[in-house]
């Protein structure tokens, strides 16, 4: 019989032991080692029974242990100890505070504006907004990277006191669990979660009721949610569930699972994830008096529509009314656009087309008609924002991407050539200018290692930080560490590696029929001796979870070589919608059911954080194959690496800007460009298995006198003190605080209501004058150097006569850019020199600017003259997107070769 009702029975602690729940609310503990140490005291088979979750853990104790429990002074200690440790964790200042002139605390301890104006240039808060985290394999609310990323960001923001809000969605199936079937199949399961089971509280109005934010739906219908709120240290992670009885039964499926349903489905999703995220913000600023943020960090186009809800915000209340001050004026549309814009931060994670979601103009028009939501601004508005109206882009699909960077100031990539990818991709939104120019820069990914490194590996060295103070970011020092210890450590990885591998495998053996009596091999595979590569992945097509098969034979040769074996470990999931992606892993899986090979080679099933945190310490080689440049970023390889893990990987994401031979080695590929795919499949394996069987393998078995590889330890120690300290999530959410974030909220702060209507007022006239603006002449008027020549340390004096219109010169910037050209007469690495007004305007009106271009390199140079609006308000002269170049007889010709 199955329960008609199911509800959750909590367990009451005694009086000596309720500092556990507090400790067990707050998911500090998932990356705290002594915490966790903690409660796996508790009951050592019921931590494991309950899958390190403390508040699982908690639940099923006995009354006889916890009374126990309650009188061992030795525990009290340990619990008291703590405890302590986590209030001062919670309560002290950080790097936030110490770097914003404030050691007064904790940002969310401080008033509204003044610790947050105070004279400091850092935000008072900031709203991060994704459409998954994760943070623990205790709260299933992730699918791949982007979550792990935005658990990895909460997380490096409380050690270091960034005053972030998390905003999210609650996914009542979260994302699948995968399994097999008996042939290899991928399987799915969607496992119930109950959140009063889940390190959660319900975020309540002061009468006690559950707080409640609501959309309006077509047909006079309503979307409510309720709020939960996860502790993640210091940062808390509103997630909103639309699973209440006051939804209809469709409107209670919007927060289902993560990334399922159709087309309206996932609309509603994120309509209710960016504009019913920023009204759960609000009620939870109102009910907590945490700091109104003001800065609003979009990651990833799914949550794009905070944008838009922070418009409707200022055209029907006043913007001071929002922060707490006095009241003020509503404003109009294109002022209200202005100072959304000033406070937004993009992240695009996608390098790819097909991973941006697009909605048809229709349905999203249905929803933001005249009985939907955002009333005050108009539906044709909201369509503009997301209108692909550029060259090749479809004008009847609404853009989600596009919609989140034309509501943003600023916006980055999550690698150096994912920007640069970006930039490309994005280069039709900003016409005019090359894509080098489009204004999106880089921020490189990081993990968060004390999440994702082995408490085996942390103890061998002391964590240090630059001043040589403990590092609450997991930066240890591995320098001094002798080799002996290294590999003693580096070989016990990979020994439990193997006793997790077999484990797992003989559940998913289970679970595909098979009987305990038929499974007796299961106790050969792997060897905690043998070179063990890792390979885990969600299993899209780019990623090329099968390049490894390109040669069976060839591949097959290398797993049973009788002196330099290989063993390799494949986890990863397709989508449930993704047949191509599951064909992959039915490939993958059948070549490892071999009997000549299994013993080699296997793949586990429903890869996820609790696997992977095994899975990383324990392999001696990281694998990355994707079709470059389609890598993001790639933080699996980053995590590896802090456990002195070797990377093998092609040239993409971040590999391709911190890869050095002393800790890695780089797959080389073909030219993406070829027609013929499977040449260069075959190519790019080939030169894997060559890296293997010739460089890789040798050097791990080449061992010393004392048994020991000494040349492979001291990758290992390369990779853990060159390559560590670049890829900690510390490092990256300080380059948002310092690059974007900061920016942002001086932005912020300096468009109020009549500097944003100046600004619209501006940016309309400006479009509008624009076409009547020209570059008319362009002439080098004289040459300094030897004999007047085009030598290098000459100077050229350029003139240029520029139409304006009814613009003037304060209203635009005239610009000579100046660089190598090739063959086609393109500049390469060019550099802009402003040029200045030479006066007033002719009899004709126009304008004549000069300026010196200094001649700096050799070889063929060339020159172009520009001009652009120039604004005080704007981030970048790219803003507008409006640019006016000479025509072909404008003047002189542009390129000159140096001698």
């Amino acid at each position: 019989m199955k329960a008609i009702r199911r509800f959750t029975v909590r367990p009451v602690l005694p009086e000596p032991l309720q500092p556990l729940s507090d400790l067990a609310r707050n998911l500090r503990w998932s990356w705290h080692t002594e915490t966790r140490e903690l409660f796996e005291s508790v009951d050592p088979d019921g931590w494991r029974a309950a899958g390190a979750d403390p508040v699982r853990l908690l639940g099923g104790v006995s009354a006889a242990r916890l009374t126990e429990l309650a009188a061992d002074p030795a525990f009290l200690d340990r619990l008291t100890a703590a405890a302590a440790d986590l209030d001062t964790y919670l309560r002290g200042a950080r790097w936030y505070q110490e770097h914003n002139g404030d050691t007064g605390g904790a940002g969310a301890d401080r008033g509204a504006e003044g610790g947050a104006r105070g004279g400091a240039e850092l935000p008072a808060a900031i709203g991060y907004f994704s459409p998954e985290f994760g943070v623990t394999a205790a709260l299933p609310q992730y699918s791949g990277g982007l979550g792990i990323l935005a658990g990895d960001h909460l997380k490096a923001a409380s050690d270091l006191g960034v005053p972030l809000i998390g905003v999210g969605l609650l996914y009542r199936h979260g994302y699948f669990r995968q399994s097999l079937s008996r042939d290899g199949w991928q399987q799915e399961q969607y496992p119930v979660l109950d959140p009063n089971e889940l390190p959660l509280t319900l975020l309540r109005e002061p009468d006690g009721t559950a707080a409640r934010v609501s959309l309006a739906l077509p047909g006079h219908r309503t979307l409510r949610a309720c709020v939960w709120q996860a502790q993640v240290g210091r940062v808390p992670l509103l997630l909103l569930d639309s699973d209440v009885e006051e939804n209809g039964p469709g409107e209670r499926d919007v927060t289902d699972r993560l990334y399922g349903g159709g087309s309206e489905h996932r609309l509603l999703q994120e309509m209710l994830l960016g504009i019913g995220g920023v009204r759960a913000l609000r009620t939870y600023c109102r009910l907590t008096g945490h700091p109104a943020p003001e800065v609003f960090h979009t990651n990833e186009g799914h949550a794009g529509f905070l944008g838009l809800e922070r418009i409707r915000e200022l055209v029907s209340t006043p913007a001071e009314a929002l922060s707490g001050t006095e009241s003020g004026t509503a404003m109009g549309f294109e002022a209200a656009l202005e100072a959304v814009r000033a406070g937004t931060v993009f992240t695009t994670h996608t390098p790819v087309p097909a991973g941006i979601d697009r909605f048809d103009r229709e349905l999203v028009a249905r929803h933001f008609g005249d009985d939907g939501e955002l009333p005050g601004v108009p539906v044709e508005r909201v369509l503009g924002l997301g209108m692909e109206s550029y060259p090749g882009g479809e004008s009847d699909l609404f853009n989600m991407a596009v919609m989140g960077l034309r509501l943003a100031q600023r916006a980055n990539g999550v690698s150096t050539l994912h920007g640069a990818v970006s930039r490309r991709m994005f280069a039709g939104l900003w016409p005019g200018f090359d894509p080098e120019e489009v204004p999106i820069v880089s921020v490189t990914n990081g993990v968060h290692a004390p999440t994702w490194t082995a408490p085996e590996v942390a103890r061998l060295g002391t964590r240090r930080d630059g001043a040589g103070r403990p590092d609450p970011s997991g930066l240890t020092d591995f320098a001094g560490t002798p080799a002996a210890e290294l590999w003693d450590v580096r070989r016990a990885l990979r020994g439990r590696l193997v006793t997790e591998v077999r484990r797992r495998l003989h559940a998913s053996w289970r679970l595909r029929g098979a009987e305990d009596a038929e499974l007796g091999w299961i106790d050969g595979v792997l060897d905690p001796d043998v070179l063990t590569i890792g390979f885990a992945r969600r299993v899209p097509s780019y990623k090329r979870l099968t390049l490894m098969l390109r040669d069976r034979d060839r591949l097959t040769e290398l797993l049973l070589h009788p002196e330099r074996p290989i063993q390799i470990v494949v986890a990863g999931k397709a989508h449930p919608a993704d047949d191509g992606g599951k064909r992959l892993v039915r490939e993958l899986v059948r070549f490892s059911d071999d009997p000549r090979v299994r013993h080699r080679i296997v793949f586990l099933p429903d890869y996820g954080m609790g696997m992977a945190q095994k899975l990383y310490p324990g392999c001696d080689v990281w694998l990355n194959n994707p079709l470059r440049p389609l890598e993001a970023c790639g933080t699996s390889g980053m995590k590896a690496a802090l456990n002195g893990c070797l990377n093998l990987s092609v040239l993409d994401g971040w590999w391709d800007e911190w890869f050095e031979p002393d800790f890695g080695w780089a797959i080389p590929t073909a030219d993406t460009g070829t027609a013929d795919e499977n040449r260069r499949d075959d190519l790019e394996a080939g030169a894997l298995y060559e890296l293997i069987e010739d460089r890789i393998a040798p050097r791990f078995y080449d061992r010393g006198a004392d048994g020991l590889p000494d040349r492979w330890i001291e990758m290992v120690r390369r990779t853990l003190v060159t390559l560590g300290p670049k890829v900690l999530a510390g490092r990256m959410v300080r380059e948002y605080v310092e690059r974007l974030y900061a920016p942002a909220a001086r932005a912020h702060r300096s468009l109020d209501p009549g500097r944003a209507a100046e600004l619209a007022a501006w940016k309309y006239r400006t479009r509008t004058l624009w076409p009547y603006v020209s570059v008319d002449h362009v002439e080098a008027v004289a040459a300094t150097g030897a004999g007047g020549s085009t030598e290098l340390g000459s100077t050229l004096t350029l003139r240029v006569s520029v139409g304006l219109g009814e613009l003037r010169p304060d209203d635009v910037e005239v610009q000579a850019v100046a660089g190598r050209v090739g063959s086609d007469d393109a500049l390469v690495d060019a550099r802009a020199f402003p040029l200045k007004p030479a006066g007033g305007p002719d009899l004709d009106g126009r304008w004549v600017y000069e300026g010196p271009l200094a001649l700096d390199r050799t070889g063929p140079y060339g020159y172009t003259v520009r001009v652009l609006p120039a604004h005080p308000l704007l981030a970048t002269s790219a803003d507008l997107g409006l640019v006016a170049l000479p025509t072909e007889a404008t003047g002189e010709g542009a390129g000159v070769l140096l001698r």
